[in-house]
């Protein structure tokens, strides 16, 4: 039997504290592997990409890249069901996404100055893409849509050498799908390092996105600066907010959802009724014990699980705002305006025909989300992400002689003493 802890207020408070800590640093016994990979990646190329996938992945392998052939030939042998839906998927991100292009422009002062930010996609980008059990189709649309839409010049996906056909099938179409440019048999932190610093037969990118396991997180956030990357995301989460109107089967089956995840996915309800806290406990306690993953939903939800009881709603925002999910569901009278007093959330689930894998697979906005209370300061995989802005000054003489003695002082205030007369040279002639 699968139970739930049901908390008041203040029981909750230690075992939020106790949850957030669930994915723990980075080993630093992987930190010194990943570091050790990386820096031959980097100084061998090729030769050490081979070498690590023969020794990790049983592999050898003659040429990393995948004809591009052989991904209109999976999407040709999928099932036809299973490309329809995945191209409806793929239909609905790209509308949603497009929404999100920013425009470059400009303007024009009185003086003849012009000025003006340009906004543009970035040259080259790597996907990540994990294999074996969590081979995911939609993660594949999700990153490689938005950078299309962004204008990236060259998507390539980076995955481990396949292990079966249905996973290769599956991930090949979606790719095929989705545009991706070039497809790369490579997997693990050495995955990581050619697309960061490139090697004979992989160019290196401008940008890195997509999950991974403990030691491609590592290897992303080590080579962070040389090239950017999405975010080092950790383990799954769901918090949902609700009221009494809210029907305890879907709060369970939504928070069981994310619990099928991996054993530190945290699955957490927040509710002002008591009677639907217990009534979740007993549906989720019985629907658990019928999913092929119960082991792994047992865990989490013993261990990262909990129902919390507040007095009010606005309890439960501050509960919420301070969690900062990965994703949350309001199912309340009016989930509106509880919306209006949330700050912090990867993505946002209204009302009770919005449940979250709705916006895993099919609703638009992407999936790619920030873990671990980081939903504070960053925001979902977006078509900003893969663009980058320059700004421009064409400045009149008018202009540089209006303001050449507040940049001179300035500038000599700072000690900066060329600077100041980089500007007086021109003033001189002006």
């Amino acid at each position: 039997m699968i139970n739930i802890g049901i908390y008041d207020l203040a029981a909750s408070k230690e075992r939020l504290a106790a949850m957030k800590s669930r994915a723990g640093e980075l080993n630093a016994d992987i930190n010194v592997a990943v570091a050790g990979v990386l820096e031959d990646v980097r100084k061998r190329g090729d030769a050490a990409l081979k070498e690590y996938t023969r020794r990790f992945d049983g592999v050898d392998v003659v040429n990393f890249e995948l004809d591009k052939r052989e991904l209109e030939k999976a999407k040709a042998a999928a099932d036809p069901k299973f490309v329809a839906a995945l191209e409806k998927a793929a239909e609905r991100i790209a509308a949603f996404h497009r929404r999100q292009l920013s425009k470059s422009w400009s303007y024009t002062e009185e003086n003849g100055t012009k000025l003006g930010q340009i906004s543009r996609g970035l040259s080259r980008v790597g996907v990540y893409v994990p294999g074996g059990t969590a081979a995911y189709p939609s993660s594949v649309l999700m990153n490689i849509i938005p950078a299309k839409v962004a204008g990236v010049e060259e998507i390539i996906v980076c995955t481990p050498p396949f292990r079966d056909h249905a996973s290769k099938n599956s991930i090949l179409t979606a790719a095929a799908i989705a545009g991706a440019d070039r497809v790369i048999t490579a997997g693990g932190a050495q995955a990581v390092a050619a697309l960061a610093y490139g090697t004979e037969s992989i160019p290196a990118v401008d940008k890195i996105t997509g999950p991974g396991n403990a030691y491609v997180a590592a290897a992303k956030r080590m080579v962070y600066g040389i090239v950017d990357i999405d975010m080092v995301a950790g383990p799954s989460e769901i918090l949902l907010i609700a009221d009494e109107t809210a029907d305890p089967k879907f709060a369970a089956a939504d928070l069981l959802s994310q619990a099928e995840h991996d054993r530190l996915a945290s699955s957490i309800m927040v509710t002002t009724s008591l009677s639907l806290a217990e009534k979740t406990a007993a549906e989720l306690a019985a629907m658990a014990e019928k999913l092929p993953r119960r082991d792994i939903v047992a865990d989490s939800i013993t261990q990262f699980g909990a129902i919390i009881v507040c007095p009010k709603i606005d309890d439960a925002i501050d509960l919420a705002n301070s969690i900062a999910p990965e994703h949350l569901e309001i199912m309340t009278a009016d989930p509106e305006a509880v919306l209006a007093k949330i700050k912090n959330a990867g993505s946002v689930f209204l009302g009770s025909m919005s449940p979250e894998p709705l916006g895993d697979y099919m609703a638009g906005p992407n999936h790619v989300l920030p873990t671990g209370g980081t939903a504070r300061f960053y925001s979902p995989l977006s078509v900003e992400s893969f663009t980058k802005r320059q700004s421009f000054i064409y400045a009149s003489e008018k202009l540089l002689k209006e303001l050449a003695d507040d940049v001179v002082l300035l500038a000599q205030t700072e000690g900066l003493e060329a600077h100041a007369n980089s500007v007086r040279v021109r003033k001189e002639v002006i």
